[in-house]
């Protein structure tokens, strides 16, 4: 029976099944989630990019349970053991658990101890005291004794309970009622390993040394905290049953597979092989499962955690046209200047020393206000790294600069994009401390066009990321970063070859080609010019276009989201109302006499579409990232030391986890603002509160010395 892909998906993810034929019909053809979000409307029925990209993942899922499922029908069906219940239990299987329950007794299988008992001709006494028609099994093994090596009475009924227990062990209603038990009774608990009691008191995962929880109630955060400290030693785990524990449950099961007619002398025989199969086979199989079901949901939280963080740092505000002076601070080497120009491009490069163990405070000051006057400098832009504190303080009381125009900037990453082949070529001939101080300054310039450049996870803005599934996580931080490129559009011109390579349907190959070729060839001067880069074919240019902007280009229409395909539209659109398409954009007046609804069906283009085509030009070439918090967040605190329970403090919000926030206080040790601690009413989740980048105020209302941790409440 073929199934209805589409109705599957569909169905879980409670979309309209049109919708859902639409936009997996369109990733089958190639296109991207952002191309159909923005182009393809009419088609999915304006699904976002959020519902497309569940459509993606579950069509995954469906088409691999579907393979499967065919693969066991077959393998099934080889063996010999097709029935017609089996194959309407496997049509009917939903999840990949119940198909592989189904399999599970066909399943080809290492050396057991029910394989050896077979090897000995046990099979037909397991079948014998299955059956329950004996009153006696002892008694029943008296024609295998001796034979393929069975030494005695005992040695045949422990092969044939073995073979019983694997039977037991495959019963999906058994795993079945085991499952059930875990979920709703199951718990973990954990120890101190032995001889690591101390560390692990004085260490990270101390609340783990006597750790009990139940299954239900395992948060994300603490499942990766828990198995992180398992792998590193430091703790013993083991899952436990609440409610009557593994006898009541080993009694459960072996009534449950104990045929009502057998006689007591069979029914004791079963029963005690389903309590081995239990203690055995499907306990540990069972704790297993949970245990993946578990890492499959802490890495689920925990990878969208880490995406939102980076999705909100990717889309912070650009501070466009500033020239900029960026100070990477340090100690003894001093601190590491640069002057850019408002596109960031590098104008001079030096080094002062206003902290210690030099603390030139005099030369370094001379040397700023040199280089601002020079350049003409509008801001600096200052990393929060070793020294950043100190010299901030002396950027302040030496009034370098307007206190609102000091900027702290994380440098997180900064070391991994001055070592990267992309620094080397940008900047061949200077070295990683230049380098990385000019990205911290283009961090301000343009935070998407930087951060581009460094791999996500080095962003620091995640939780247990070396613990989450890494496929996992760089498919979605890589979708991430996709998705703001191209929510925010891409100057052709100016778009360094990482940038580009984001762009939908572009990819590293073409964005080498597209920079080739605009090197070779100045400047792009139109959409259409892109056809003539190196394999940039029809597809990638349907793909791609929408998306990349030519400014002060021949058509106006290329420094607009609008796609070249939709410029006809645009066209009738003001024909309708007697102008010219070069009269519409930024002309509300003229906007607003465009009836969208009577076009649409006169059939000149889809509502959605031309509703899209008028908002993009109300407001041409604009940028979606708003400016909302450009002011320079000024600490209230110099020093851990200075801290007291009961102070209230401003601070700045530098990454989100499922737990809490951590927040930049303006000292080296950032506070934790616990998820129980952002108001009066229960949270379910702190990015319903906040997001990276909020200026909070906050009370400190606890202070731990000895591991240099603070922790905060939300005023």
């Amino acid at each position: 029976m073929e199934r209805d892909e589409y109705k599957a998906v569909a169905e879980r993810l409670g979309l309209p099944a049109t919708s859902v034929k639409g936009a997996a019909e369109l990733l089958d053809e190639g296109a991207t989630v952002p191309f159909i979000a923005r182009y393809r409307k009419e088609r999915t029925g304006s699904l976002d990019e959020v519902q497309i990209r569940a459509v993606e993942a579950t069509l995954k899922l469906v088409r691999e349970l579907e393979a499967r499922r065919s693969f066991v029908r077959e393998a099934i069906e080889g063996a010999g053991g097709m029935t017609p219940e089996l194959s309407r239990r496997l049509d009917g299987a939903a999840s990949m658990t119940e198909v592989e329950d189904i399999y599970l007794p066909y399943k080809p299988k290492k050396r057991t101890r029910a394989t050896m008992a077979r090897e000995k001709g046990l099979e037909p006494l397991a079948k014998m005291i299955m059956a329950g028609n004996t009153s006696d099994p002892r008694s029943a093994t008296g024609r295998f004794v001796g034979r393929n090596g069975v030494k005695d009475e005992e040695d045949a009924l422990a092969g044939a309970s073995d073979i019983i227990a694997e039977w037991a062990s495959e019963s999906t209603r058994l795993r079945n009622m085991t499952r059930n038990s875990y979920r709703r009774n199951g718990g973990i608990s954990c120890t101190a390993a032995k001889g690591r009691e101390s560390e692990l008191a004085s260490g990270p995962f101390a609340q783990y040394a006597d750790f009990t929880k139940d299954v239900r109630h395992m948060s994300s955060h603490q499942y990766l905290a828990l198995r992180r400290a398992e792998r590193e030693g430091m703790v013993k785990v083991k899952y436990t049953l609440g409610g009557g524990g593994a006898d009541d449950l080993d009694e459960a099961l072996g009534r449950a597979f104990t045929p009502r007619q057998a006689t007591r002398g069979c029914a004791e025989v079963i029963a005690d092989a389903v309590a081995d199969a239990s203690k055995r086979l499907l306990r540990p199989s069972v704790e297993n499962e949970i245990s993946a079901e578990l890492k499959e949901e802490a890495d689920r939280v925990a990878i969208d955690i880490f995406a939102g963080n980076l999705r909100q740092l990717l889309l912070g505000a650009p501070l466009k046209g500033k020239r900029v002076i960026a100070i990477d601070p340090g100690y003894r080497t001093g601190c590491k200047v640069v002057a850019l120009d408002a596109q960031g491009n590098l104008l001079e490069d030096t080094v002062i020393y206003p902290v210690p163990p030099k603390a030139d405070l005099d030369g370094a000051a001379r040397t700023l206000d040199r280089l601002i006057r020079r350049h003409k400098a509008d801001v600096i832009a200052l990393g929060n790294g070793t020294a950043s504190r100190e010299t901030e303080r002396f950027l302040k009381e030496r009034g370098v600069i307007d206190p609102r125009n000091l900027f702290v900037v994380s440098e997180s990453g900064a070391s991994v994009y001055s070592a990267s082949d992309i620094a080397r070529k940008e900047f061949p001939d200077k070295d990683v401390t230049v380098r990385g101080a000019v990205s911290i300054g283009r961090r301000l310039i343009d935070p998407l066009a930087e951060l581009v450049k460094i791999d996500p996870k080095s962003i620091g803005v995640g939780q247990y990321q070396h613990d989450v599934d890494q496929g996992k996580l760089k498919d979605a931080l890589d979708y991430t970063v996709m998705s703001c490129v191209n929510a925010v559009g891409v100057d052709v011109n100016t778009a360094s070859e990482k940038l580009l390579s984001y762009v939908s349907g572009i990819g590293p190959a073409l964005a080498a080609n597209i920079v080739a070729y605009r090197s070779a060839n100045g400047d792009f001067t139109s959409r259409a010019q892109l056809k003539r880069v190196p394999r940039l074919g029809d597809k990638a240019f349907e793909l791609a276009a929408g998306f990349l902007r030519v400014a002060g280009g021949r058509e106006p229409l290329d420094n607009t989201g609008i796609h070249p395909e939709s410029y006809p539209t645009v066209k009738r659109m003001a024909e309708s109302i007697g102008v010219k398409a070069a009269d519409l954009p930024a002309n509300d007046l003229l906007l607003d006499k465009i009836d969208v609804k009577r076009l649409a069906r006169e059939g000149i283009a889809g509502e959605e579409t031309m509703t899209d085509i008028v908002a993009e030009l109300r407001k041409p070439g604009r940028d979606p990232r708003t400016d909302d918090n450009s002011d320079a967040f000024v600490p209230g605190v110099d020093s851990f030391e200075d801290l007291t329970v009961g102070m209230e403090l401003p601070g700045l919000v530098n990454n989100i986890t499922a737990f809490g926030a951590f927040v930049d206080l303006g000292i080296k040790e950032n506070g934790l603002l616990h998820i129980s601690k952002l108001g009066r009413r229960r949270v379910n989740s702190v990015s319903d509160v906040l997001k990276l980048g909020d200026r909070v105020k906050v009370r400190v209302i606890d202070i731990d010395s000895v591991r240099k941790r603070i922790s905060l409440e939300l005023i």
